[in-house]
Parts: C-alpha cells; structure tokens; sequence
C-alpha cells in the first residue's frame, strides 16, 4: 500500500476544509443551513486533489477518512473502493493496495454496491499486480525495468532503493508523484543529486531527496 512519508499536505487540506466549511447558522423564522458532513467534505477534497493532479494526496487524504469512526459502514465501503480505484489508477502507484482495498470491500461490506463495483475492480487490479511481479522477478528485466514494477506495485522504498543503487532517473510523473508522496524536496539546502521535475501547473523544480534527519 502506499505509504506516505509526510501528512503535510494531506492534514493542511483537511484543516482548510474544516476552516471553510459554512456552520451550521439561521435566524428567526429561517431554514437552518446544514454544514457538509466530514465525510462529504474529504470526498469533495479528495476529488479536488485528483483533479489537479494530486492522485498521492487525496488517497493520503481517503486514508484518514477511512479512520473517522464518525462515518457510517457505507461510508467506510465507498471509501475503500474509492482508495483501490485511486491505487490502481495510472498516478496512484499502489497496485497491491488497491487488490487489498478491494478484498477489503468484499470481505467487510459484502451486500452494498461498493462491494459490487470492487468485485469487477479486482481482477485488473489482480492482473496488473501479477504483472508487475513478472517483470520484477524476470532475470531478463532491467533495472529501470524493476524500478517501475517496484514502483507500480507501491513499494516505494524498494523502488527508490534500486533507483539510487543503479543511477536510474525516472520521468517527470514518478519523480512528481514521489515529490508528492513526500520522497522528494523543493528545499535549495539539500545536498544530493537534484531531479528536475515540471508540475502540474508548469512550475520547474530542481527537486532533491528529503532529510529526514532533520
């Protein structure tokens, strides 16, 4: 499963929401304005990160839904089969989350329609694994090649491992995405060999691993 090395930017979306949500208000006579539920206000955020290109922060961002004891069980199982699709996903980087988020679905809320919906999900997720496996365990695969199914399956540190042990340099969506897991640093004070990236928004940035022994 994805593993985030830092919450930053997840938990400071999540406090903007908190901060903008309307509360609840009225006046005499008046209908009362029902605030959105924390449930809805992660999804709409999640879906935001997503659309700007930020597929590792909203599943940070699912993750702690999924954490909430304050939702309900549907909730909770549309939330995991949101998690596996986002995982499975081309910028989600986590095939072997997104099988165990599906199985997740299936196993803990059986008779809703997100268990419907993980159940068609789960073979390609499954075969994309499967895969990736191939090619990491195949002698005839390069190490850029082992990199990647690293890095797809959502073995991260396994996959930056190689990268570094054999001077692989990955292209700009891996390098974006483990700047925005947490990997990779915009700080001029870090040492190390800098990886140039282009976000999303077409900013340059000569990106460098984080300390974090800081």
């Amino acid at each position: 499963m994805l593993r985030p090395l830092l919450f930053a930017a997840a938990s400071a979306f999540a406090l903007s929401a908190c901060a903008s949500a309307p509360a609840s208000s009225g006046s005499s006579g008046g209908a009362q304005i029902q605030a959105p539920s924390p449930y809805a206000l992660a999804i709409k955020t999640a879906d935001e990160l997503v659309a700007a290109g930020n597929t590792p922060t909203a599943i940070q961002r699912l993750m702690q839904l999924v954490g909430d004891t304050g939702i309900t069980p549907a909730e909770r199982g549309d939330t995991l089969f949101k998690l596996g699709k986002l995982s499975a996903s081309p910028t989600g980087y986590d095939g072997e989350g997104a099988v165990e988020y599906f199985n997740e679905v299936l196993a803990g809320y059986p008779n809703t329609a997100a268990a419907k919906q993980a159940a068609a999900a789960l073979p390609g997720a499954e075969a994309a694994v499967a895969a990736h496996l191939a090619t990491f365990g195949s002698i005839n695969s390069t190490q850029s090649q082992k990199f990647f199914a690293l890095f797809n399956l959502g073995r991260h540190q396994e996959a930056i491992d190689v990268m570094v042990a054999n001077d692989i340099v990955p292209g700009n969506e891996e390098l974006l995405a483990m700047f925005q897991i947490g990997y990779l640093c915009d700080d001029s004070n870090l040492t190390g060999r800098a990886y140039s990236v282009t976000d999303r928004d077409g900013t340059s940035r000569n990106l460098r691993f984080c300390d974090f022994g800081k």
